[in-house]
Order: structure tokens, then sequence, then C-alpha cells
């Protein structure tokens, strides 16, 4: 709990002459770092403080509290208080009922009323220019002379009582070859100085980078990737959200300057767990994730696991590095998920599927709907009778935990493909996405939907590969010994990510609650021999059978489970479990 006690050191001769005197301690200082520690100021009425600090508590990205000063302990400044006229700006917003009504270069005039209210203190001392500085980049001015521009986004901030508003974001142009060194330095800041969002604007709701709501923009060169950190402006918003008949903020860019110094943490090695790394996923829109340095290597030895060959087809050659990765990452930022499956390979007998494909599938849907992500998964007409029976067998054996919608489409123009994936058939309004959309290929013989990113390396090193080769191209082509590794790998790798807290809070835009609670179920959703085991003799059950044997029996691919598959398994899980 944040009391007044935090202030001890800082209130008494700071914020009574900020609030009184007619030449406050204040100033503009969104370029300034160093010394005293800055920090914004909200006035509120006592009966809000409660939920107002239980607001910045649970959105302590943007609005991290240094301390707050209850009614009647807003002491006259001690003598040695210092002092800044250098500027005649006004410096705080006054707010009715949510509305800026006036601005004003002190709260003299409002002392009566002040009586009944609480002043609370953010934390402003992080700010981007200093890590420029690190990784040798020159400060960039803003177009005009005020402080550097601050955007509205559509990213909704966790709601308190009448606290209810959306995250405010500043932006820095990086050159994409700094990129790397940027997010490592902010790494060594701690979690206050990691970006929430790296590429597209548009990804946040920002139209337009040349029209900040607040502040001056920066302007971006060519081979500039945005970078946005979270903004306490975002104060402002939420004093407007709650529609308090009375309130104050300090302006934008002004900032108290505290008696708390801006302490340097001592220089010590960063552990794995807290180094980030950044990785492209996507190019149009443009698009970075990141995850920790631990996190990263963990899904590298799940991808190097799964690549083994036991059929002896040569997809050693098709191995591209970090597909996993990449893969994972872009699904780790989805909203909702089709996966699709079912490859006829039997044409005598019925059905004629396989038994390699729809436990992976299974398993990476179980471990999406952990995630709490809308998943459905879409096969041919012929087969939607006996996938709907399978999700339902799947659920009733504990294997899912709930029923996922199991499509069909039987359009043929590109027209109708539109209608059936996009709300109202309109492709900025999809009903499966990953944002960005991506597509994700999972194959161990080049033949697999989405393989066709590997073609030529299929035709020139697997057997028949001039012939089987798929055509159609994913963004991310996972290639396994056996396809349902990739499933469960994929499944593996998103664990791993949402258990890592630097991937986790870019996940949520330091919004919202920092930790994890829904950790036990993930474990539980996670791919088990006995769930797998389970799975394949559901298959069984309906007479789908191996697809290189042919037989119907506890068997993939000609391998057994028992062994074979159980061990894969196992080690698959072992690898994503274990510590550090």
């Amino acid at each position: 709990m944040i009391t007044s006690l935090h202030l001890k050191s800082c209130l008494p001769s700071v914020v009574r002459s900020l609030i009184l005197q007619k030449t406050p301690n204040i100033r503009n200082m969104s370029s300034i770092t160093g010394g005293l520690r800055p920090a914004g100021v909200v006035v509120l009425h006592r009966s809000l403080a409660p939920a107002f600090e239980k607001f910045c508590q649970a959105n302590s990205g943007p609005l991290p509290l240094l301390g707050l000063a209850e009614p009647g302990k807003w002491t006259l400044p001690a003598p040695n208080a210092a002092s800044d006229t250098r500027t005649g700006c006004p410096q705080f917003r006054k707010y009715e009922f949510g509305d800026c009504t006036g601005s004003l270069a002190s709260l003299e005039e409002c002392s009566g009323q002040l009586r009944d209210m609480v002043a609370f203190l953010m934390d402003c001392s992080f700010s981007p220019e200093a890590v420029l500085e690190t990784v040798g980049l020159p400060r960039r001015a803003s177009s005009g002379h005020g402080h550097v521009g601050a955007y509205k986004t559509t990213v909704p901030c966790a709601t308190i009582a009448d606290f209810c508003c959306h995250l405010v974001v500043t932006m820095r142009p990086i050159p994409k070859d700094k990129l790397e060194g940027l997010v490592r330095a902010c790494g060594s800041m701690g979690n206050k100085g990691h970006p929430i969002h790296i590429g597209d604007p548009e990804l946040l709701g920002i139209k337009d980078l040349s029209r900040p709501d607040y502040g001056e923009p920066v302007a971006c060169q060519p081979g500039d990737i945005p970078v946005f950190w979270p903004s306490p402006v975002t104060s402002l918003e939420a004093v407007s959200s709650c529609r308090a008949p009375l309130a104050f903020t300090s302006a934008p860019g002004c900032t108290v300057m505290t008696n708390l110094k801006i302490t340097e943490a001592p220089a010590r090695p960063p552990t794995p767990e807290g180094i980030p790394e950044v990785h492209h996923i996507s190019q149009g829109p443009l698009h970075y994730s990141i995850a920790s340095a631990s996190a990263v290597r963990k899904i590298r030895e799940l991808e190097t696991i799964i690549a083994v060959d036991p059929g002896h087809r040569g997809i050693g050659h098709l191995l591209c590095k970090d597909e996993l990765l990449r893969a994972s990452l872009s699904l780790s930022h989805a909203r909702s998920v089709l996966i699709t499956t079912g490859f006829p390979t039997h044409f005598n007998h019925e059905p004629p599927e396989e038994t390699d494909g729809p436990p992976g599938a299974i398993a990476l849907a179980a471990f999406l709907q952990a995630l709490e992500k809308e998943v459905s998964a879409i096969v041919d007409l012929r087969a939607l009778s006996l996938f709907k029976e399978l999700v339902e067998e799947a659920v009733e054996q504990g294997v899912l935990k709930s029923q996922i919608p199991v499509l069909t489409f039987q359009g043929e123009s590109t027209g109708a493909a539109q209608a059936f994936l996009c709300k109202d058939g309109d492709p900025k309004s999809p009903r499966y996405y990953v944002p960005p959309p991506v597509r994700v290929g999972v194959g161990d013989g080049g033949n697999e939907l989405g393989m066709g990113k590997v073609k030529e390396a299929v035709k020139k090193h697997i057997r028949n590969g001039d012939v089987i080769a798929c055509d159609v191209e994913a963004d991310f082509a996972i290639i396994a010994g056996v396809s349902n590794w990739g499933g469960y790998a994929l499944a593996c790798a998103l664990y791993i990510l949402n258990s890592c807290e630097v991937h986790r809070r870019y996940l949520r835009k330091a919004v919202g609650p920092s930790g994890a609670p829904g950790e036990q179920s993930w474990a539980e959703a996670l791919p088990s021999v006995a769930k797998e085991e389970k799975m394949l003799a559901i298959l069984v059950r309906h007479e789908v059978r191996s697809g290189v044997s042919g037989n119907v029996g506890m068997e993939v691919d000609g391998l057994p489970f028992h062994g074979t598959h159980a061990q894969m398994v196992q080690k698959l899980v072992d690898v994503t479990t274990t510590c550090v």
C-alpha cells in the first residue's frame, strides 16, 4: 500500500510550493534527465483517492506512483526548497466534470478547495532520450518548441471504479540497425524502461504520427522503426474519464522537481530472464516482438528437438532457423486463431485421414484455449462430421477443456473466401486472425499446407519433391520429423513466452496486472503423454490410419506411440517446464 510516508522527503519541501506559489518549482522536463526525480501531479477529491491509487497500481507502466499527500498533510515548504522561475507558462490543467476548463500557472486561487483534495505524484524519471544516448543516438528535437508528442491509443487500461481510459504513449524513431541495442539498453533500466510496441502505429490505433494528441511530433527518417513507451500523460485521460466535479493535473510535458534523487542501481551482470531480445515477426504491417534471452533459448531448443528425421526424408534441408520462435511470438499476440488439419492419404478407406495432424492441431488448440484466445478449426466438407466427433470426444476425455467450433468452407471464389474469413467481407475486419495477420505452416515432408515457403528445397532434396511440393506459402514454416510434433512444440513455445515476464509485459502494453494468473491452467493445458495417448486412441476408434503404414493402431507415420511419440512429448514438456 502506498501512503504519504513514501513522500516524506519531498512533499513538505515541494508540494505546497508547487501548488500555492505563483512561481512554482515546475518546468518542462520532457528533454531533461539526471539529478532530482521529476514527477507528474494529479489532484483529486479525497473520495476518489482510494480508487485512483488502485488505478495507478493496476496500470503501473504509464502511471508509476511515487506516493500521495492526504488532505491536511500539505505542510509549508522547507526553507531550502528550491524554486525555478524560468518559466511563466501555465503548468496545471483544471478539469470540471471531465472537461479541461482552463490552464493555470499555480493553484493559489483554488487553495480553499484543495483542503479536501489529495495530491498524487507520478514518477516521470524515465526518459527515452537517456536510453538513446547509451546506444549512441543523438536526441531528435520535436518539430516545434513544445514537449515530445504523445498519442492516444485503443489499448484499454485496467478499469478501476470510474477510472476507465485508454493508454497514452510516446514515440521515438529508431534506426533499424540500432533497434537490438536499444531494447537491450532498455532492459537494463528495469521494467519502466521496456518499450510496449515496436512497429506500425496503427496496431495501437494511431492513424497519423505527424498529429499527436499532445505535444509536437518527432519525424521518422527513412530506415527508422517507430518505438513506443507508455506515457504518464495517461493520467490526464484517467482524470477526464472519471468526470469529477473538480480535478487538477500538471500540464503535458511539465513535471514537479521533487527532492528525491534519481538513483542508479549498482552494476551487476543481467540474468538471462531479464535480458530482452527483439524479433521481427511481420513486415506488412511492420511488427516486432520482445522476449527474454532465456525464453528464446528454450524455444530454439524445442525447434532442434522436433527436427530429428525418423523417416530419413531429408527434412534437414528444409529447416529455416527461428521459424518456431517467430511463429509462436505471432500466435502469442493473437486474439483469434483458425487452425486447419486433416490430410487425406488413404483413399481406399473411410475415413481417408491419417493420424498425423489432428493430435498436434488439438494440442495447439488446447493451449490457445488456456490463453483465452478464440480458436476455431476448419476442415474439408467431407471430414466435417468426423472432426466434430473428434472434438466432442477430446472434450469428454479431458484433452480439450471445452468445445471449439469446427467449420468448413464450400465456396470457390476469392470473394467467397473473403466473406467467410471477414466480417461483412471487409478485409479490415477479419474474424480469424493474428494481428497482424500471419500464416503458420507445420510439415514433415513438404507437401503440407504452407510448405510453399520451402518449395525449392522440397523439389531439390525430398523424394518426388517436384510432384508433391506444396505451392501455398506460409509466413512461417515449422519443420518437424512428424507434423504432430510441430503442434506440440508450438503449444510448448507459447507456454514459455507467456511465462516470460519480459514478453508478458510487452503483450499487455504495461497496463493491467503484472502477474500471470493463468499459469496453473497453462501447465495443465500443455501436451502430455496421457493426453496424447487418449487423443490417438480416439482416432483409432474412428479407424483413422497411420500415414506411412496404413495401420489402424497406436502409431503415427509408422512409428509406435509408446516409445517414439511418448518420448518426444515428454522431452518437449521437460524442456518447457524446467527452470533455467
